[in-house]
């Protein structure tokens, strides 16, 4: 009996192993070995997660922790080694956690590690849900660095985004844990974190924003230094106002959700407006602050943050001619204050780089930066006046005109437009480079209808002026804003055989140990205008300044430029070159208002331009523009000169004698019909008839032969890289 039992149990074994096998032959063995898989894969990741979090319980603390202090020793140089900026001039106030407003530490928490007094320097649940939304994202959309993380890549680390340091990140978040309490971990992030504008800790921030005491600050202005770490040079309400105001509303949101305010409070909040202090602090100190915002720029366009520039300890090299830019600044409080431009809203801009490799030399957005940050030179957008007819004179060389050729000024009206000459001053026949020396308005008018507004635009976005321009002929008076930057850039090609070459600040950024980690690469360079267009341009804006409406600029030197004044005498300008430097200068009032009379482009602004250059070109002696030669002809044109606006008149001529002649033909036909009905009536009378005298129409003038002429030579040399030619 036993052994039957004994063999029915090893039958039952074996069917059940049979069916097994059957069972696992019908699902598949995928679907078990991908189980395996995530079982196992699973296992490793909880055992490498225990692994990591044994490792770091077992980092050891860290020595003198307490006594640590950030070392922001970043300083930006000028080309001639002068230091131009430090970020060790930026403002660093220690405060005790005691003295920190209670808001202020639930801002940050809620904002920044909202498990920071549960966690142990590090999160890793945090850091895996970080992920799985990256992932999701397909992009950054969500960090993980707790408050110790935070402090740790302060203090010992730097920005980059690496695996290697994320982990570097990890370690000393343990060890910073087992070295100080929640609290001195808090306090020390408080006061070493930056906060944009120069502001290293929370109490440099509201001194800086505010200009008060962090214990003054109220609840709305506490959150907006709370959303600052985040990104600083984003949110810094000096910078981006709107973005500011919505970074602190996305705090106080998450203080009500985690009930530290009141909805009364949040809603009370979130509506205060903002009042900055008027005066950065930390600013006053900078040697040419608003280049220094420049270079700021276009460090974070390559890949820089402000925290990384300030906290990094680099040395930023940059093109700046130190010595310029003291010239140009001088240059413009001086002409200012000589010309009665007293007032703070009296302003006056100056830009200037090299056409050749576009280093920019000197950078002025304003005459004090401690009183008003706002850039003139990127920012403001004003017209340019009498100095945007080069661009259209340009147009009119691309196009075959020569500057021998002849020009009527004499008054014009085009549509509904009938622009005049300053003074009402007309001239007759004269030499189109004669029309550009002397600044004449209806020349211009006759230029660019010549021309076509089409071909004027052209060449304004060539030569790389992006701000919109109206597609209307008035254009050519300079009725169309333009900002300094893109205008100065535009005469650079001018001055180098009709290259454009984009400006850049930044030559190179070396670590502490001096490692180059960024050198400038050669600048974007792209041919616009013919070399023969350069030449000529260049040829009759010399005149310009040699007799013309710039003689006020004239610095002994080579040089050529276009002043510019618009009719309402609210804005001036002159921008000029020699062949190795551009500079455009701008004067008006901040609030548009009409400036002292007699201010104008030949005036102030050229004034500037002359002091400035005078010092800039000094390394370049007396060079000459490398041009082909282009000669201008005397006043006296001979008959067979081409003048521009001559078939208009010959048209009006024509016209004028096509209706006399009509007149003519109705009294002709008159005339006749009379001498018939006396014929009849002699006849009839028996009478001989008189012969009648039939009156001959007046002759139409001839028109004057339209004979193109051939482009004349001088020679205006000027410096073009071998490269180029």
């Amino acid at each position: 009996m036993t052994k039957y039992y004994v063999n029915r149990n090893s039958k039952a074994k074996e069917m059940a192993k049979a069916n097994i096998s059957k069972n696992s032959k019908k699902s598949g063995g995928f679907f078990s070995t991908l189980k395996f898989i995530f079982i196992m894969g699973c296992a490793c990741l909880l055992a490498g997660v225990a692994s990591l979090e044994l490792y770091l319980s077992s980092l050891p603390p860290i020595n003198n922790l307490e006594q640590f202090k950030p070392n922001i020793v970043t300083k930006i140089y000028s080309s001639d080694d002068e230091i131009i900026k430090t970020f060790t001039a930026y403002t660093y106030e220690k405060i005790e956690l005691k003295d920190i407003p209670d808001n202020l530490k639930k801002a940050l928490i809620a904002t920044e590690d909202k498990n920071f007094y549960r966690h142990h320097g590090y999160d890793l649940t945090g850091l895996a849900r970080s992920m799985v939304q990256n992932v999701i994202a397909g992009r950054v959309v969500q960090g993980a660095s707790t408050i110790t993380q935070q402090l740790a890549r302060v203090l010992f680390l730097n920005n980059e985004r690496t695996f290697d340091r994320k982990l570097k990140e990890l370690f000393i978040a343990a060890r910073i844990e087992k070295t100080i309490s929640k609290d001195q971990i808090l306090e020390m992030y408080m006061n070493n974190v930056y906060l944009g504008a120069g502001a290293y800790g929370v109490e440099a921030a509201a001194q800086i924003y505010f200009d008060k005491h962090l214990k003054d600050c109220n609840l709305a202005e506490l959150a907006l230094i709370a959303g600052l770490p985040q990104a600083p040079s984003v949110y810094n309400p000096f910078n981006n106002m709107d973005l500011a105001v919505q970074r602190r509303n996305q705090v106080l949101l998450r203080m009500f959700k985690m009930r530290y305010i009141t909805k009364d409070e949040y809603e009370k909040a979130k509506e205060e407006k903002v009042h900055l202090a008027k005066v950065p602090q930390f600013y006053t100190t900078n040697k040419a602050p608003y280049f220094c915002d420049y270079v700021l720029k276009e460090l974070e366009s390559l890949g820089f943050d402000e925290a990384e520039i300030s906290q990094g300890g680099y040395k930023v090299v940059t093109t700046l001619d130190y010595k310029a830019q003291k010239a140009a600044d001088e240059a413009i409080r001086k002409n200012l204050i000589n010309w009665g431009l007293r007032g703070e809203k009296n302003q006056a801009a100056v830009f200037a780089y090299s056409p050749i490799d576009g280093k920019i030399l000197v950078y002025s957005g304003g005459k004090d930066y401690t009183k008003s940050q706002y850039d003139r030179v990127t920012q403001a957008v004003r017209p340019p006046g009498s100095a945007f007819k080069p661009i259209v004179y340009a147009a009119a060389m691309e196009k075959g005109i020569s500057p021998n050729d002849m020009i009527e000024d004499r008054p014009i009206t085009i549509g509904q437009w009938s622009p005049h000459n300053y003074g009402n001053k007309y001239r007759g026949n004269i030499p189109v480079y004669t029309a550009l020396m002397v600044s004449s308005n209806v020349c211009a008018a006759r230029l660019i209808k010549e021309v076509g507004i089409r071909s004027v635009i052209q060449i304004a976005r060539v030569l790389g002026i992006e701000t919109p321009l109206e597609y209307d002929y008035t254009i050519a008076l300079g009725s169309n804003g333009v900002k300094l930057f893109e205008f100065t850039r535009a005469y650079g090609a001018f001055a180098n055989g009709g290259y454009v070459v984009q400006p850049y600040s930044v030559e190179r950024v070396e670590t502490s140990r001096g490692k180059v980690i960024y050198r400038a690469p050669k600048t974007k360079i792209s041919h616009q205008l013919s070399m023969n267009t350069a030449a000529e341009m260049t040829a009759m804006m010399r005149t310009v300044i040699t007799n013309g409406t710039g003689r006020a600029a004239n610095i002994g030197k080579p040089a050529a430029g276009k002043t510019g004044t618009t009719d309402d005498n609210k804005d001036a300008y002159f921008v000029g070159y020699t062949p190795h430097i551009v500079a455009g200068v701008w004067v008006g009032n901040d609030d548009n208002t009409v400036m002292t009379k007699g201010v104008q482009g030949g005036t102030v602004p050229a004034l500037i331009w002359r002091d400035m250059m005078k010092v800039a070109t000094e390394p370049y002696g007396k060079a000459e523009f490398n041009y082909p030669e282009v000669k201008l002809m005397p006043f006296a044109a001979g008959s067979n000169v081409k003048i521009i606006g001559e078939e208009e008149e010959a048209q009006e001529t024509t016209e004028q004698a096509t209706n006399n002649s009509n007149t003519l033909d109705e009294q002709t036909a008159q005339t006749a019909q009379e001498a018939v009905q006396n014929v009849v009536k002699t006849i009839n009378a028996g009478k001989k008839a008189e012969p009648v005298k039939q009156q001959q129409p007046t002759p139409l003038p001839a028109a004057k032969p339209v004979v193109p002429s051939k482009p004349a030579s001088a020679p205006i040399p000027m410096a073009v890289p071998d490269s180029l030619h």
